[in-house]
């Protein structure tokens, strides 16, 4: 069985991560068993059970960029208006 990433794990909700543990584990009984028709089925079930913790991910990482792009934004206009204040003479000599 094909597990999925620590970071998806962690995004699953209780009732999530418990169903995610039960299918790996009938699926690892099913490999062991070679029966891997059947592992096939139960591996798209968790592909399928998986799909919203991918999303809260992606939207984590969304929200991460959104930040980064806001941070880097401030620091160009701290150094606009720096420069601003420098052409206009504020310095003392």
């Amino acid at each position: 069985m094909r597990h999925c990433s620590v970071q998806v794990r962690g995004l699953l909700t209780r009732e999530e991560l418990d169903r995610y543990n039960g299918l790996i584990e009938v699926g690892s009984y099913l490999e062991d068993q070679s029966r891997y028709d059947l592992a096939y089925s139960v591996q798209k079930e968790i592909d399928i059970l998986i799909l919203p913790a991918i999303e809260r991910l992606k939207d984590k990482g969304r929200a991460r960029d959104r930040a980064t792009a806001e941070y880097l934004e401030s620091l160009r206009e701290e150094e606009e208006d720096c420069e601003e204040d420098d052409e206009t003479g504020s310095s003392t000599v």
